[in-house]
């Protein structure tokens, strides 16, 4: 690598070396490791890789294309529809449209990305474009986080690889900067939020207007996450050493200075949400995901791009504390930043995917497989990864916006270990894109890993890093136009050049750690692990890592939320879980009494117990709640590509029992289904439309049933209304006898409504599948399927052939219940009533009755658990039993054991409690 000086990973870094070489030796120690193979997966021969490589540059034409086609210069491409989502034009998503600035996001988003896959002449169009069309003076209200990650990274990497180009000779030779210009110019649009007492930027600004009332609509907000004020030192300190002003990187440094002091001395941890003012935690969980997780990518990027030994220190102090009070191998489970022993939550977000791949930056690689290996096995299960899933690796929120870090992570390990494992991994991520996520107009983004059914948006993001690290995993070097390893990843992919580190070094590199910690010198080798004993002895090490966990989600027990481990401090029983109480026992009732008195223990013991309260409450008031249906075209030319979330009903053929229904749709006569139909021989045969309103469904149901449909697709009649903004729609009976409705009957709101009926004008015939889940697109039974829709050959394009029969899928079986649902007992409300619905906090108590409504993202998991666990060998022990055994074998011991030896006042401890359970009621309300 240039600038490396030939120095092996092994060898250690002088701590007064030029820091160009310290940053250039740790990213070549991440990159170097390739000839170190683990053995235990068969080589990938270069044929194979090339075609694979092939076949993600034709994904991302497909995207890219699509994109430019029918979205540019919009932001984003909304798949489904084949438009662009234009900020206001579309119905609200609420926060996560704050990365929408009407800047053409998604172009600048993919910018570096072109060059990556060597699309250079499109590259050099792309930048032109950016350079005529975007305007960075809108009047919109942006989030800062995304706006610097996605454009401001954007523009600078774009920048960063023009001027290689151009230096280059070939292209770009009219290049004079004039992407760096326009970076300066948004960072001077940003720099405003950064006017706190606490240096922490306001979490959003209008481009136009900034931090100004009334017309900035902004500035009034008192937190952030800490994800957001601490995820902007590359870019921001990037854009101060090309063009020289050194303010935005003073910036981005006084925000992390400020993060580092305000973490939690004891535990050295951080929380998720902090005020943005006083510097108080709001959010006092603490994990590597949702909130947190670029915080510390950042610390330890940091020091690489900017040869800076403080953010080394406190990145190491952190990921100390991490191993030691997140990290439970194979899981990373959030814990309170107070009690780093108690856990916060018995679930994981998707976002915690990168961390595997940090790890190898650190060099920390047998965690990093684990890890890595047990997310693996999630996505075999579920095709995608859930945006959360349970300890025992239930769906906990089902959506799936197509997200890149468990790709990112998968590069990086094979980078590491040259393990052709990871290349069969990337290879089982191409083909699910293919087979589940590709449309006609793009990829969509999964509204639900469980049916299977689309969301229709394909986030900037999907084209900024997904293609870029699948590319780079099947690239070998001479396949790349320029040295990879001159450059850093940004959090959003995006490259920034290491010699940056020896460029208009004006800062002042004050080292602030050793003020508030005393470090642990063991913990802060100047050095990257060596190759050769990375493996240790044995060639097999990396899949001895991962054969254990090959079952861990299949054949798994349901985990508890609390540490086994722990469980037998002190000599102390089994504690009292919430599934296993009851009123009447009286052993039960007097350990509820001391949890609050007798002792700490006791008291963290109650606060376990009443969070499985509010867990399993809440589990159980959505145990009657059916869980989403789907609707899936697949006729010409969709093929079974788009799927759409329907709402199921409480009457009719129950479709997660018996087999699906096909066939083609039509519309009914009258179209409201309420009377007897005038076109019986219209739907004779076939899956009946109707509209919804002026009479109850079960009523329209009898009536296309008495027409001869095989089935009923209801279309919500208030216009504009979406899955993607609105409850899941439960329709019920009509509060008769309902055994009479033998078919099956879904629920579409009006946009996904919609698509059927354009489908249908364009191409008239078209034939749906009515599932509980939708059916893998290569074995629909009967149809010629293109190939190049599975395979993604562009060579194939042109040519068909029968899809073998299989009715096998990789996905889920188990049942679980929907959360975000509406029950409707009647249909006759009209459009004023129904938007009433999707927001039941405005309905009378009487109305509640009838109506259940649960926040979108939150998904539900199965409140029965056993008291077991899994060990090695993904075998299931009772964990009574081991409790007992080991509590016997510690009061052997040590019979001088007593709980009650650290007592606490009572109002201390009642203290705790309160602040505890505000928590946890935040943390059931919580999303990502």
């Amino acid at each position: 690598m240039s600038g490396a000086g030939g120095r092996g990973c092994g060898s250690p870094v002088p701590q007064r070396a030029p820091w160009s070489l310290v940053a250039a030796t740790a990213a070549f120690c991440l990159v170097s490791a390739t000839s170190v193979w683990t053995a235990g997966a068969e080589p990938m021969s270069r044929e194979e890789k090339q075609k694979l490589g092939n076949q993600v540059l034709e994904m991302f034409d497909h995207a890219y294309g699509n994109y430019m086609e029918h979205a540019y210069p919009a932001d984003e491409l909304m798949p489904l529809t084949c438009r662009g989502r234009v900020r206001g034009q579309e119905p609200s998503r609420g926060d996560v449209d704050d990365a929408l600035g009407k800047f053409s996001l998604t172009l600048i988003d993919s910018l570096d990305t072109l060059v990556v896959l060597n699309k250079t002449k499109e590259f050099e169009d792309a930048v032109r474009k950016v350079l005529r069309d975007v305007n960075l003076d809108n009047d919109v209200v942006v989030s800062v986080f995304e706006t610097n990650i996605r454009v401001l990274g954007g523009l600078l990497g774009g920048h960063s690889l023009a001027i290689m180009l151009k230096e280059k000779g070939e292209y770009m030779q009219w290049y004079n900067d004039e992407l760096l210009q326009m970076a300066k110019q948004l960072g001077y649009k940003l720099l405003p939020a950064f006017n706190t007492t606490s240096g922490l930027p306001y979490p959003r600004i209008n481009l136009k207007f900034g931090i100004r009332k009334p017309e900035a609509r902004t500035g009034t907000e008192t937190d952030t996450c800490t994800a957001c004020a601490g995820t902007l030192i590359l870019e921001f300190a990037a854009l101060s050493r090309f063009t020289g002003a050194t303010i935005f990187e003073e910036y981005a440094r006084k925000a992390l200075d400020f993060l580092w002091e305000k973490r939690q001395r004891s535990s050295n941890l951080v929380g998720v949400t902090i005020n943005i003012h006083t510097g108080d935690w709001v959010r006092k969980d603490s994990g590597v995901g949702a909130g947190i997780d670029s915080y510390y990518e950042y610390l330890l990027k940091a020091y690489v791009l900017l040869g800076d030994d403080s953010f080394l220190e406190r990145f190491n102090t952190h990921y100390d504390a991490i191993m030691r009070y997140i990290s439970q191998p194979p899981l990373l489970l959030d814990v309170h930043i107070h009690k780093p022993m108690l856990n916060a939550r018995t679930w994981m977000d998707a976002l915690l995917a990168f961390f595997p791949g940090l790890q190898v930056l650190k060099g920390d690689i047998r965690p990093a497989i684990e890890t890595h290996e047990m997310l693996y096995q999630v996505i075999k299960k579920h095709n995608f990864l859930p945006e959360a899933f349970t300890t025992d690796f239930r769906v906990h929120w089902a959506q799936h916006p197509l997200r890149p870090e468990f790709a990112e992570s998968t590069y990086f390990l094979y980078k590491a270990t040259g393990d052709p494992y990871y290349l069969e991994v990337g290879k089982t991520l191409i083909e699910n894109l293919n087979k589940y996520a590709r449309v006609p107009c793009g990829f969509a983004a999964m509204k639900d890993v469980r049916t299977g059914s689309h969301e229709d948006r394909m986030d900037s993001f999907f084209l900024a890093e997904m293609f870029k690290y699948l590319y780079l995993l099947f690239a070998d070097k001479e396949d790349i136009i320029f040295d990879i390893e001159d450059y850093i990843f940004t959090t959003e992919a995006h490259l920034l050049p290491l010699w940056l580190s020896t460029t208009n070094q004006s800062i002042s590199k004050k080292n602030i750690t050793s003020e508030y910690t005393e470090l642990d010198d063991s913990n802060f080798d100047w050095t990257c692990p060596n190759t050769q004993i990375l493996f240790p002895n044995d060639p097999l090490y990396a899949q001895s890592i991962r054969e254990p966990l090959k079952n861990v989600v299949d054949k798994s027990c349901p985990r508890g939320i609390i540490r086994v481990e722990e469980s037998f401090r002190s000599g102390a029983k089994p504690p009292l879980r919430a599934r296993d109480f009851m009123a009447t026992n009286p052993e039960h009732l007097e350990i509820l009494k001391k949890m609050g008195a007798a002792s700490s223990i006791d008291a963290e013991d109650g606060l376990r117990f009443m969070q499985e309260m509010i867990e399993l409450s809440s589990q159980q008031q959505k145990e009657q709640q059916l869980p989403p249906r789907a609707v899936q075209i697949v006729s010409h030319p969709f093929f079974g590509r788009v799927v759409l979330t329907a709402g199921p009903a409480q009457f009719g053929l129950d479709l997660s029992k018996h087999k699906e229904t096909r066939g083609f749709v039509a519309s009914s006569k009258p179209y409201n289904g309420c009377s007897e139909l005038t076109n019986p021989e219209a739907v004779m045969g076939k899956i009946a439309l109707i509209q919804r309103g002026q009479c109850m469904f079960a009523e329209k149901a009898r009536n296309i049933q008495n027409a001869g449909a095989i089935g009923g697709i209801v279309i919500d009649d208030n216009e504009g209304s979406s899955s993607d903004t609105a409850p899941l729609f439960q329709m019920a009976g009509d509060g008769k006898d309902t055994d009479d409705i033998k078919i099956p009957m879904l629920f579409l709101f009006s946009k996904e409504g919609s698509i059927i009926l354009d489908a249908i004008r364009e191409y008239e015939e078209v034939e749906v599948l009515l599932s509980d889940k939708a059916k893998d697109r290569a074995i629909l039974k009967g149809k010629m399927i293109p190939s190049y829709i599975i395979n993604s050959n562009p060579e194939m394009e042109n040519e068909e052939q029968s899809s073998p029969e299989n009715d096998s899928q990789n996905q889920s079986d188990e049942q679980v219940s929907s959360s975000s649902q509406e029950v409707d007992l009647v249909d006759q409300e009209s459009s004023e009533e129904s938007s009433l619905n999707s927001h039941p906090e405005s309905l009378s108590p009487a109305d509640t009755d009838n109506v259940a409504s649960i926040s979108p993202s939150e998904q539900t998991s199965d409140p029965t658990e056993n008291h077991e666990t899994t060990n090695l060998n993904g075998e299931c022990t009772d964990l009574d039993n081991q409790l007992q055994e080991q509590s016997e074998t510690e009061e052997d011991s040590n019979p001088n054991v007593s709980w009650g030896k650290k007592v606490q006042p009572i109002d201390s401890i009642l203290a705790d409690w309160n602040e505890d359970i505000e928590a946890f009621e935040m943390m059931e309300k919580d999303e990502l």
